[in-house]
C-alpha cells in the first residue's frame, strides 16, 4: 500500500508540474529582436548586410572577407535562411519517456533540444547543402504576439475546426501540377522530400530516429535520466550514441566522432570516415533515395567506401565566466560553412548558437512548449518545427560550457578542415591557449584514459584519478 501510495504521490508531482511548465513555456509575450544596419550578420557561414544594396561598404563590411564563402543578402534572404534552419522545442503531451512517467520535456530538456537542432544542421549539409532554403519559410507566422497557453490556443483551434482554413502545412507548391515533367520540379519535390523525412527522424515517439525518446534512452546507459538536467559534453556524447545506433538505410553514410580532453586526434576522424563494411554499406545505400545535392561538397557523400563524420567538440571558454580573448575565436568559428553552431547557453538555459552581429550571438531557442505533432503521418504540418524569430544575447552572457559542432563529408575534406581550423586556433598575444587542438595519430596512442573503464573512457570530463585537475562540463538547466 505504502508503494502505490508514493506512486501516486509521485504521478500527482509530475502531472502539476507539467501544468506549470506548460504554462510557463507557452506565455511566449516576446520582445523584437534588433539588428544594426550598419555591422555584417553571419549565420553559420553565410554573410548578410541590412545596408541598401548600392552602398559601397556592404563588401568590406563582411569582415573584409572577398573569398567565396561569403554572401552578401538582404533582410528577406536571412529570414528565410534562418526560418530555414530546424527548430526543436520543449513539447507536451508525448508518449512517455523511458524510465519515467514525464509526458513533456519541459524545464529540462533545453540542452537536448539544442543538440538536435545542432545534429538537423549537420543533416542539411549532409542531405541538401547549405544554399538549400524551406519554399515555405517567409509565411512562417510570428510568435511576437502570441500570449496564449497551449491548453488555451487547442481550445481556440477546437471552436474553429468548423471554420475553412487555408492549407499551408508544408505541402509542395502548387505549381507542381503546372509543370510535372520540369527538372526543376523534380528536384524540389526531391529535396522537399529529404526535408520533411529529415525532420522526422527528430519526431518525439520512441521509434522517431533521433527523436527525444532515443535520446533519453541513450542517456540511461550513460547515468542520466528524464527529467535530470544535461550539459553540452553529455549531450554530445549522446547525440554520437544515437547517430551511430540509427536504424535507417539514410543514415548509414554518416557517424559522429567526439574529442577527448579537448583533443581532436586525426587518424581518429579519419577511420570514422571509413565504413566499418564498404560492401554491406553500399548495398544499404542503394535502398535509400539519392542525394539531390550530390554535386555539392556539403551534400551526402557519393562514395561506397566513406562515410561523413559530425566531429562534436566539447570546450570550456573560460572559468566562472566566458574569457573575453574567446570571442574573435567564436566569431571565426561560426563563420564557416562547414560549422554547424555551438550548443551551451547561458546559466540556467541552453540554446544553439547559428550566427553573431557585433559583440551579440545570434541562437535558436528551444524554451517554447509546443503541442505533440505524429510526424508518422504523410503529410504533417512542418510549421512548428522552423523559428520565424531569431534572438540574439551579448557574448559576456554566454556560459563557457559548450560544444562546438562541424560536418566534413570525406576524409579528403577533414583534412581542408582540420588545415583551417588549425589557423584559427592559434593562439594570438591574448589568447594564451587554444580552445582545442588537432593531433595526429589515434588517441589510444596517447595513453590518456589509463586505468580508468571502457565506459568512463567515454565521458571527456573524467580525468585519470591521479591527475588534480577538475573541471565542471555541466551546468544547470531548467
Amino acid at each position: 500500500m505504502e508503494n502505490k501510495g508514493s506512486d501516486e504521490v509521485e504521478t500527482m508531482r509530475t502531472k502539476l508540474l507539467s501544468v506549470w511548465h506548460n504554462v510557463k513555456y507557452s506565455w511566449a509575450l516576446k520582445s523584437k529582436t534588433s539588428f544594426s544596419r550598419n555591422s555584417p550578420v553571419l549565420l553559420l557561414g553565410k554573410c548578410y548586410h541590412f545596408k541598401s544594396e548600392d552602398d559601397d561598404s556592404v563588401t568590406e563590411a563582411c569582415h573584409e572577407a572577398s573569398d567565396e564563402d561569403f554572401v552578401v543578402g538582404n533582410v528577406e534572404a536571412f529570414r528565410k535562411d534562418f526560418a530555414s534552419r530546424v527548430w526543436l522545442t520543449y513539447r507536451e503531451e508525448l508518449p512517455p519517456l523511458s524510465g519515467s512517467t514525464l509526458t513533456s520535456d519541459c524545464g529540462w530538456g533545453c540542452m537536448l533540444r539544442a543538440g538536435q537542432m545542432m545534429l538537423a544542421q549537420a543533416l542539411i549539409l549532409h542531405f541538401l547543402g547549405r544554399d538549400w532554403t524551406w519554399s515555405e519559410a517567409m509565411r512562417l507566422q510570428p510568435l511576437d504576439t502570441e500570449t496564449w497557453t497551449s491548453t488555451a490556443a487547442k481550445r481556440l483551434v477546437a471552436s474553429l475546426q468548423g471554420s475553412p482554413s487555408p492549407s499551408d502545412h508544408g505541402s509542395p507548391p502548387m505549381n507542381q501540377a503546372q509543370a510535372p515533367g520540369s527538372a526543376e520540379e523534380a528536384d524540389s519535390h526531391l529535396k522537399e522530400m529529404y526535408h520533411r523525412t529529415l525532420v522526422s527522424w527528430f519526431g518525439d515517439s520512441p521509434s522517431a530516429q533521433l527523436g527525444l525518446h532515443r535520446l533519453v534512452r541513450t542517456g540511461l546507459s550513460m547515468g542520466k535520466q528524464a527529467g535530470d538536467w544535461y550539459g553540452p559534453a553529455v549531450v554530445a556524447h549522446i547525440l554520437k550514441k544515437a547517430v551511430e545506433e540509427a536504424m535507417d538505410p539514410a543514415l548509414a553514410a554518416i557517424t559522429a566522432y567526439v574529442s577527448q580532453d579537448c583533443t581532436v586526434y586525426s587518424a581518429d576522424v579519419i577511420d570514422s570516415h571509413r565504413a566499418p563494411d564498404a560492401g554491406q554499406a553500399s548495398a544499404e545505400r542503394s535502398d535509400a533515395p539519392p542525394s539531390p545535392q550530390s554535386d555539392q561538397p556539403a551534400s551526402a557523400s557519393t562514395l561506397t567506401d566513406s562515410r561523413a563524420v559530425i566531429i562534436l567538440i566539447p570546450v570550456r571558454l573560460g572559468g566562472e565566466k566566458t574569457n573575453p580573448d574567446y570571442f574573435n575565436f567564436a566569431k571565426s568559428i561560426l563563420s564557416l560553412e562547414y560549422c554547424i553552431g555551438i550548443i551551451g547557453g547561458k546559466p540556467k538555459q541552453a540554446c544553439y548558437f547559428v550566427g553573431f552581429q557585433d559583440d551579440s550571438l545570434i541562437y535558436m531557442d528551444p524554451h517554447y512548449c509546443q503541442s505533440f505533432v505524429d510526424v508518422s503521418t504523410s503529410d504533417f504540418p512542418l510549421q512548428s518545427y522552423h523559428c520565424p524569430s531569431p534572438k540574439k544575447m551579448p557574448f559576456s552572457k554566454m556560459d563557457p560550457s559548450c560544444t562546438i559542432g562541424f560536418y566534413s563529408r570525406s576524409a579528403q575534406d577533414y583534412e581542408r578542415i582540420s588545415q583551417e581550423l588549425s589557423k584559427v586556433l592559434q593562439p594570438s598575444a591574448r589568447e594564451k591557449y587554444p580552445a582545442f587542438t588537432f593531433v595526429q595519430g589515434h588517441g589510444r596512442d596517447y595513453d590518456l584514459s589509463a586505468g580508468l573503464t571502457p565506459e568512463k573512457r567515454e565521458w571527456p570530463f573524467i580525468r585519470d584519478p591521479r591527475r588534480t585537475v577538475t573541471t565542471t562540463g555541466d551546468f544547470v538547466l531548467l
